[in-house]
């Protein structure tokens, strides 16, 4: 079997992608605007060594596969890889096939993959870790895929055709008038970021506002701006693990993409900690990453968990807000906002195309691959439903008295 009608075999033949591979074999419709090339028989040791999307992925991250055309069109024409769906027949073949590329053509996992993590699961150490893995890249490379607002969760577009800036700073406004901020109002941002929320929150409401983020390169990032936009009497961003923030009495907390890296087992000390950093009739914005309910683990998959975000994880929305009631906040108010965490991708995946080179002259061939593949997968997941975003407003109720207004007013 030639090794372009390997993969077409494997996917399906009727895929709208045209397969071709270094030894001149080609397979599917001609003239298609994506196409898989396989470039080495590594590619196959690869998928050899871990069937699936690990091994895929790995092929890709090493150059040994190449995507021509658009990522997000290529993986939008894919099917999910399952051996067990295949005739056995042909499964016995690419077995054979794949145990002599194995075998013939050893192969070892891109550098990139953090697999050695030291420390109990979520401790404060392998947290600061892992954070350091993801965020701790380059803030230059950052700017570049980000925009101006580097800010990197989920925007909110109020049409489609918004940009991304536009979005974002829409994002900020509704998560502050959310949190009912005012002048004189203290805020913390746990996993500040590069402190898009603390800029917003002191520039626009006059708040005082510390952020902390396990990121040292985004704190020196983030307190530079907030220096050159002459706002240091107002806001702070610390390196700093949030479980260590010695202040409490806060009138709202923001927490905006930051408890994907909590953990399950985590959940409770989590939010009895944010609650008890408000004041009675304080507010929490937790703007979060899910997936759609529990039938399924809430630990991501081998290639986001090894080469995106190391030791991440997704609750369903029903468990968050049972978590939040648990520990004395009373949610008021809850939205799922997937569709616009896919138009954020599409444009930070845009962004990255259009700085490719400088991108891969910064970070390197493999990281850069790495981003431009987790992108467009997960703009994928979001449309699809596979994973959602939303954001819960809860309130640290005292005696039963909420200050809420009757009807939402944001």
């Amino acid at each position: 079997m030639a090794l372009a009608a390997v993969f077409a075999r494997l996917f399906g033949d009727d895929l709208p992608i045209e397969f071709r591979a270094y030894d001149g074999s080609r397979s599917g419709p001609s003239g298609c605007s994506s196409a898989i090339v396989v470039n080495s028989p590594l590619a196959l040791a690869h998928l050899a060594t871990a069937p699936g999307e690990l091994g895929l992925a790995r092929a890709y991250i090493n150059g040994h596969i190449e995507v021509q055309g658009d990522m997000y069109t290529a993986l939008a024409a894919f099917p999910s890889v399952v051996m067990s769906h295949m005739p056995w027949k042909l499964r016995a073949r690419l077995a054979v096939r794949f145990a002599g590329y194995r075998l013939w053509w050893p192969v070892r996992p891109p550098e990139q993959e953090n697999r050695a993590r030291i420390g109990r699961r979520h401790s404060k150490r392998r947290d600061s870790e892992s954070v350091s893995y993801h965020y701790d890249v380059s803030n230059l490379f950052y700017e570049w895929v980000l925009g101006p607002s580097m800010t990197y969760t989920c925007a909110v577009f109020e049409r489609s055709d918004a940009s991304l800036e536009q979005a974002q700073y829409t994002k900020h406004g509704l998560v502050a008038r959310k949190l009912g901020l005012e002048p004189g109002m203290r805020l913390l941002d746990i996993g500040a970021g590069w402190g898009g929320m603390v800029l917003h929150a002191a520039e626009h409401y006059g708040v005082r506002a510390l952020g902390v983020t396990l990121s040292r390169a985004q704190a020196e990032w983030a307190q530079r701006v907030i220096a050159d936009r002459g706002l240091g009497e107002l806001a702070e961003v610390r390196y700093q693990d949030y479980r260590n923030v010695p202040e409490s009495g806060f009138d709202a907390v923001s927490s905006i993409g930051l408890t994907e890296h909590i953990g399950r087992e985590q959940l409770p000390e989590y939010f009895n900690f944010l609650r008890e950093k408000l004041r009675p009739g304080g507010r929490l914005l937790n703007h979060c990453i899910t997936r759609p309910d529990g039938s399924y683990p809430a630990r991501a998959g081998k290639f986001i968990s090894r080469y995106v975000f190391p030791d991440g994880e997704l609750e369903p929305p029903g468990e968050l807000m049972s978590r939040m009631h648990d520990h004395g906040l009373e949610v008021r108010h809850e939205e799922n906002l997937r569709e616009h965490y896919a138009l954020t991708l599409a444009g930070w995946c845009a962004n990255l195309e259009r700085n490719w080179g400088k991108a891969v002259a910064e970070v390197g061939h493999a990281r850069a691959r790495v981003w431009r593949l987790y992108m467009a997968a997960c703009r994928l997941a979001f449309e699809s439903n596979e994973i959602q975003l939303h954001q819960m407003l809860g309130v640290r109720s005292a005696g039963g008295v909420s200050p809420m207004p009757l009807r939402p007013d944001w």
